[in-house]
């Protein structure tokens, strides 16, 4: 399976997110459709995630009730 990794800084610290280029995919349309930063988007998600959920994780989570709505 192949990753793709991306840095982003999540209140002060740098993280990276290690996704699927197919989840990434669905991040990056958002990300242009809604006119709005990655790092906006990723904090988004950082915040509304449960503390013992991984990043990476509610990111994909996220992507997939993304697409599920727009199909």
């Amino acid at each position: 399976m192949t990753f793709r990794k991306r840095s982003v800084s999540l209140s002060g610290h740098a993280t990276s997110v290690a996704l699927e280029p197919e989840f990434w995919a669905v991040i990056d349309a958002a990300v242009k459709a809604e006119a709005r930063s990655f790092a906006g988007l990723i904090a988004e998600i950082d915040a509304a995630r449960a503390p013992d959920q991984p990043l990476s994780s509610a990111c994909r989570v996220w992507a997939l009730k993304r697409a599920q709505t727009e199909s």
